[in-house]
């Protein structure tokens, strides 16, 4: 007897694509228009386009990245240095994507319709062509690129006190990944080679991590929220997926999203003292708030009638502190229970909700312009405004804009969340009938949900769904999978 072929994931999340209204391949003039830049060559010491100032020449600074291990659309690169008054000069670069796919060409096409990169853990279906993405606006290792930076001064008091935007060319020293810089700064790992190799890298890599300790504490001082990921990243073997695992959050992780944070908020705020339009990224106030109060009071916890930031944050910190196992189940339903973010045109005058999740005013996407074409258009509207040129966009431009973007990461989400589903129901097909601790994560007419706790699956209750909700402990069989689709399927024990 011959035994049933394996499932043939990449195909499945192709079809996804298709299924969930995306183009995954590229067009010809897009590849041929790509092809064309990656042959470009750029001389630093040409005058740049009238109006616009010339970039500052940052290549001999100590840059570096950090990032997954196997990424290679790196858009963010960062700098930092002690001033004399022991306030931080913190730089962060930004891959300036718009100089090789200007707006209205076929790679900006393209990049409108998908939005985003979309990453399935077997496949990645890139927003650019991977010329550019990969290779000529991605900030590699000891290569010159391009880039906006966004100049922050930090004081001992960790609140940004004044910001700059401006272009400059950059050299990447450092190509780093987030699981051996945090294992070395926690002290459980050597220092990389990445680091080890270039003199002052070290210092300079504990500075950022410094100048994040600064930025986070004002962050948490505000009522930003703390998460733990519980998102699973497959494991390969010759071409097999053999489990899934969930990265640890880790130092090197909080540096990057530190910066980023402040980059974002920077940037919102430059275009709006400039009056200028912006997408911004919002969060709303959760319309679920009397089910997180709930969930605090059965953890002891009492949190106020009206949804408050910082009230939020103090009560996760203390589930983290209390129960560190159990914390990233908590994390799951209440990231649920917030909403997800949107993008919003925000026009001068006009105050806009803010980040509930983060506790700011002021938020954009501007760090990301090879994955997300929100932050490639916030780039645009950036330039024009250091170049003293009109607006690229009006009002009514934008908000098509904001509305494709904010409905097409939805759908993201959905081809990666099914994928994860597709991939575990490989894994866990051996084990229909075993017994599992499980977590609630979703009720509604739709069904019920629930999230296994020592393997990252989720999927529906089907017997015993009476009297749950989401952030409930419950105790699960498996019974059932349909591959293809995702599905999987638990009864209550």
């Amino acid at each position: 007897m011959t035994s049933a072929p394996p499932f043939d994931l990449k195909a499945r999340a192709r079809q996804a694509m298709f299924e969930l209204g995306f183009q995954p391949d590229l067009p010809p003039e897009a590849l041929r228009e790509a092809q064309t830049a990656a042959r470009a060559t750029f001389d630093s010491s040409a005058p740049p386009p009238s109006g616009t100032p010339p970039p500052v020449d940052l290549r001999s600074l100590l840059w570096s990245s950090i990032d997954n291990n196997d990424s290679r659309d790196l858009d963010q690169i960062e700098y930092a240095e002690t001033l004399p008054d022991g306030a931080v000069r913190l730089l962060v670069g930004i891959a300036d994507v718009d100089s090789l796919a200007p707006r209205d060409s076929a790679i900006d096409r393209h990049a409108a319709f998908n939005t985003t990169t979309v990453y399935t853990g077997v496949s990645i279906f890139p927003m650019l062509p991977a010329d550019l993405s990969i290779d000529r606006t991605s900030l590699l290792d000891g290569c010159d690129r391009r880039v906006m930076v966004v100049e922050l001064r930090i004081p001992h008091s960790g609140a940004v006190d004044c910001h700059s935007v401006y272009p400059a060319w950059v050299r990447n020293r450092a190509k780093l990944a987030y699981p051996s810089v945090g294992d070395w700064l926690e002290g459980r790992g050597p220092i990389p080679p990445a680091i080890a190799a270039v003199p002052g890298m070290e210092a300079q890599i504990r500075l950022q991590h410094e100048t994040s300790l600064r930025l986070r504490q004002v962050r948490k001082d505000h009522g930003a929220l703390t998460f733990a990921s519980l998102e699973a990243r497959p494991v390969v073997e010759n071409g097999e997926v053999k489990d899934l695992v969930v990265a640890r959050h880790n130092p090197a992780m909080d540096i990057i999203e530190s910066f980023m944070v402040a980059a974002n908020v920077a940037m919102a705020r430059h275009l709006k003292d400039r009056q200028r339009l912006s997408i911004r990224r919002v969060v709303r106030t959760p319309k679920r708030w009397e089910r997180i109060v709930e969930l605090a009071a059965n953890l002891d916890f009492k949190l106020p009638v009206d949804p408050q930031p910082k009230p939020l944050q103090e009560f996760l910190d203390a589930q983290q502190r209390a129960n560190p196992a159990h914390f990233p189940d908590l994390s799951l339903a209440v990231v649920k229970l917030l909403g997800p973010g949107e993008y919003i045109v925000e026009a001068p005058g006009r105050e806009l909700e803010g980040h509930f999740g983060l506790a700011v005013q002021d938020y954009t996407h501007s760090t990301a312009p090879n994955r997300r074409y929100a932050d490639l258009i916030t780039q645009r509207l950036l330039k024009a405004v250091v170049a003293g040129a009109p607006e690229p966009y009006d009002e009514p431009a934008l908000a098509v804009i904001a509305a494709r973007c904010s409905e097409r990461e939805k759908a993201a989400s959905k081809v990666e969340r099914l994928m994860r589903k597709v991939i575990a129901c490989v894994i866990l097909s051996s084990r229909i009938g075993e017994t599992f601790d499980g977590f609630i994560t979703g009720c509604s007419p739709k069904g019920t949900y629930v999230r296994l706790q020592t393997f990252p699956a989720e999927g529906m209750l089907l017997k015993g769904t009476r009297g749950v909700d989401v952030g409930d402990l419950v105790r699960v069989r498996l019974v059932s999978m349909d591959i293809a689709r995702g599905f999987i399927n638990f009864d209550r024990v």
